[in-house]
């Protein structure tokens, strides 16, 4: 961890934070999801250093260490997109690989179409490629369903607003490092899903959670509360597929599978015809934090993934 370097870096008005190690000519970008932030990827950060790649991980506006947009309510994909193209040419990059987690694998999705001659490969974790514009998840399942609640202004906010920043990552990661996707009861708020004396996940330790909370200090929830469950998803292109090789890893055991007809959807390769050169591979026992729950062999499926297409 004491490799990794830290800088600020302008980018569309705003400073955004990256780490970043290595010094390879070839670049891996890593897009973390929520609640995660450039943490989340310091596992395979150092492996792909190791390897001969120079490693960036940006905490994008709004989250962690980076600066916040003018108006956080008003945040979108597309911003994110943008400073992610912004970040490259800052960093005189001309072309990389693509590692994202998540909600960033849309992000990584919609920078693949519309700068197709900037991406070298796309790396998927926990959310597969998806048409540009999908009916949203909440018209299919109950009301408590956790992106249901977080969609309504003002409901997350003071839900989170109970408990200090780190309480609120940790809740998060116990619940979605489970099988099941989190609905909560009528009158019941997502946080209180989780008992105070439930432990954290085996694999994610105190050190890790006080790193979490650490950074959601300085940053609050507002733009991860924007970006990625209240933000508008329309992409301005017409284009749909991603021609560039591409992997998706999904975790046996990654409640996002329970999503109505999602499993079926990537298993029947039906991921194929927006991604057509995508590979899909399982991680049995794997959670939707499979990336930090079994490092090594997420590092392995991604070192195997770039020396492939380098």
């Amino acid at each position: 961890m004491d490799q990794i370097q830290h800088k600020h870096i302008e980018v569309n008005g705003l400073k955004l934070h990256i780490a970043e190690i290595g010094g390879g000519s070839k670049a891996v970008l890593f897009c973390h999801g929520f609640p995660e932030i450039w943490y989340s990827w310091r596992h395979q950060m150092i492996a792909v250093a190791k390897a001969g790649y120079r490693a960036i991980a940006p905490d994008y506006r709004g989250y962690g260490l980076s600066d916040p947009p003018t108006v956080p309510g008003e945040a979108t994909y597309a911003d994110f997109v943008d400073d992610l193209d912004s970040l490259l040419d800052a960093l005189a990059i001309s072309k990389v690989f693509l590692v994202a987690k998540d909600f960033g694998a849309r992000v990584a999705q919609y920078f693949a179409l519309l700068y197709p001659n900037r991406v070298a490969g796309v790396v998927t974790l926990g959310i597969p490629f998806v048409p540009p514009n999908p009916t949203p998840m909440q018209d299919f399942l109950p009301e408590g369903f956790y992106m249901s609640r977080w969609l309504e202004p003002g409901r997350a906010e003071a839900d989170f607003g109970r408990f200090d920043c780190k309480t609120v990552v940790r809740n998060i990661y116990i619940l979605f490092s489970r099988s099941e996707i989190p609905i909560a009861k009528e009158n019941q708020e997502i946080m209180d899903m989780v008992d105070s004396s439930t432990p954290l996940p085996s694999w994610f330790t105190e050190e890790d959670l006080e790193n979490y909370g650490a950074l959601y200090d300085k940053s609050g929830f507002q733009t991860a509360l924007q970006v990625p469950y209240r933000a508008n998803r329309e992409l301005n292109t017409s284009e749909v597929k991603v021609d560039a090789p591409a992997l998706l890893i999904m975790g046996e055991k990654d409640y996002f599978l329970k999503f109505p007809g999602m499993e079926d959807y990537i298993r029947s390769e039906q991921t194929k015809f927006f991604a057509p050169n995508l590979k899909t591979v399982y991680v049995p026992e794997g959670s939707h934090f499979v990336q930090e729950q079994f490092p090594d062999q997420v590092n392995g499926l991604i070192l195997n993934f770039l020396k492939t297409h380098s």
